[in-house]
């Protein structure tokens, strides 16, 4: 493999030019950011962990993806405080496709954890005398499992095709590094680049639609009965409402990516780059910390010093 790869170690990340004068003011933005990130998601994961009443499906898989939040922020944030920090903003070969692995995998992984999680809830509406015959713990496991292994699989996949490029420049016209942008530098066309990526888009965009056919069966099975109905309202609104934020946030960075404008101003560029990173990882827990009552009333407990 690395005989086809090319003598470029480094790229030079341009997304950060002309934030010289308010840099320290960004780096302080994003430090909260990150930080409010890191206490959402973490308070939602502990209180799922620590409370047994809480060691169920939907749970389990609702912690499941606040760790993918964690994840997948870590692979961008650490690196991008560094840079508003530095007059160079530059990263190393691997460094970039490490960061562009981490990136995008967290991102499918979303989409198979709200898949999965879609499953769950139509198990749980429409089949409930079988909710535990389907749904067992080794089946949640398994799910959980596969939740993650295939999204690596996939992205490592795209990462060997990425790596096997010979490249001719070393520019990225961005804050972080996506396998798309370093394929944009090859010096000739490679098939395989173009079918591993448009293979992956078609397999997520498949998940998009199942969780959303998913949502649209549960509404029309729960119109005719009001416990149904309080099932959906508290526990597949909540999931739909991710998914919106999700698939909104991650396409203002795929229409940027593919068809942004150099006309726009670079710190637009920049946020709709990195609006998947900063909305869903922040937004997603407090949905369900808001939504989800048993989650809801012992966060509550918590904070109001009662002992649960």
């Amino acid at each position: 493999i690395m005989d086809n790869v090319s003598e470029t170690m480094m790229f030079t990340l341009s997304g950060l030019s002309g934030t010289t004068n308010y840099r320290h003011t960004l780096f302080a933005l994003t430090l909260l950011c990150y930080c409010v990130i890191w206490l959402v998601n973490l308070t939602i994961i502990l209180t799922i962990v620590v409370n047994r009443n809480l060691h169920e499906p939907m749970y389990i898989f609702l912690c499941n993806l606040c760790i993918n939040g964690l994840y997948g922020t870590a692979g961008f944030y650490p690196k991008f405080l560094i840079d508003l920090l530095s007059t160079i903003h530059v990263i190393s070969y691997a460094g970039c496709l490490l960061q562009g692995f981490v990136v995008h995998s967290s991102a499918c992984t979303d989409f198979s954890i709200l898949a999965v999680m879609a499953y769950d809830r139509y198990v749980a509406i429409c089949r409930p005398l079988e909710y535990h015959s389907v749904i067992t713990t080794r089946r949640v496991c398994e799910f959980v499992f596969f939740a993650w292994l295939i999204p690596f699989c996939l992205l490592l996949l795209s990462s060997i095709t990425t790596l096997r490029l010979r490249l001719c420049g070393s520019h990225i016209p961005k804050i972080y590094c996506i396998n798309h942008l370093v394929g944009k530098l090859s010096c000739s066309a490679s098939i395989a680049h173009i079918i591993v990526p448009a293979f992956n888009y078609t397999f997520y965009f498949l998940h998009i639609m199942f969780i959303v056919w998913s949502h649209l069966y549960l509404l029309k099975k729960c119109q005719f009965s009001a416990e149904n109905r309080s099932k959906f309202m508290q526990t597949c609104l909540p999931h739909l409402l991710c998914l919106i934020t999700v698939v909104v946030s991650i396409l203002f960075d795929f229409l940027y990516m593919r068809f942004g404008s150099k006309k726009l101003p670079q710190g637009v560029n920049n946020f709709m780059s990195m609006e998947f990173l900063i909305i869903p990882p922040v937004i997603n827990p407090l949905i369900y910390g808001f939504k989800l009552t048993q989650i809801k009333n012992i966060i509550t407990q918590f904070l109001c010093g009662k002992r649960l």
